[in-house]
Formats: C-alpha cells, structure tokens, sequence
C-alpha cells in the first residue's frame, strides 16, 4: 500500500512516500506554499498521482503532552485532507522529527540552500518512518 506523509510548516512543508511493500521510506518534495487551501490542493494530487491510500500528518504535540497552536494547524490539515481526498487519514506524533532531520543532514554535511531545501522532506520520511514501524509491529502483534 502506498502511504504518503506530511510535515506541515508555514513556508515549506515536507512530503515523503513509501514503496508499495511499506519497507522503505522515502523524500518526495518539498512544497513551498503560504496559502491553505492551494497547500491542501497540492498534497492531494500528489495522493492522488503516486495512488497513496493513507495520508500520515505529522503532529507536533509538546514535549509534555499537551496540544499547542502549531498542533491545532496539524489537525486542521489532516481534517481537510481526509474530507478533499476522500483518503485515511492519519495524526501522527512527531515530536523532534525536524530536529533529528536537522541532525542526520548535519552528519551528512548538508548545509545552506540545500539544506532549506530538503530538511522538511527529510522530516516527512522520518515521519513515516515511525509510522511504517508501529503499522509493522500493530500487524506482527495481530498473527500473534
């Protein structure tokens, strides 16, 4: 199955995909938009050319929990891709995923406008990659 992830951000948002095995995950784009509704648009044909059946959003929760404003952003997305696409939708805890992104291009030794343009789908695959893990081991544990 083809599921697609998000990390949402005011300027840039990351868009990442996995092969249909689930196994790897992988960037897709980097879209830079301001605009909700035309995001919104974007992501949803990005779903729908790559025949995605799941939309993972990343959400932000705070490190103790609770939900801030860039949280209610999330889940406002997640809501209105879920009724644009028609498609699963997923919230999903991503807490630290752009700072680890931010970590991992910094071994990479990726910096300046290359890395403003890459860190957000770098995010959206560590995104999904967390993702892929629980949906592997939620399956592993149903066989049980």
């Amino acid at each position: 199955m083809i599921i697609i992830s998000i990390d949402y951000g005011d300027v840039r948002t990351g868009v990442a995909a996995c092969d249909t095995s689930e196994i790897m995950a992988f960037p897709v784009c980097t879209i830079e938009e301001r605009n909700f509704e035309r995001l919104c648009a974007k992501i949803a044909d990005i779903a729908k050319n790559r025949k995605a059946e799941i939309i993972v959003v990343g959400n932000p929760v705070n490190m103790n929990g609770s939900v801030g404003v860039r949280s209610q952003k999330c889940t406002e997305l997640h809501d209105s891709l879920a009724a644009l696409t028609g498609l699963e939708a997923v919230l999903w805890d991503e807490r630290r995923s752009t700072v680890e992104a931010a970590n991992l291009l910094n071994q990479a030794d990726v910096r300046g406008k290359k890395r403003k343009a890459v860190i957000d789908a770098a995010a959206a695959c560590l995104i999904l990659e967390g993702f892929l893990a629980f949906r592997k081991k939620s399956l592993n544990y149903e066989k049980e």
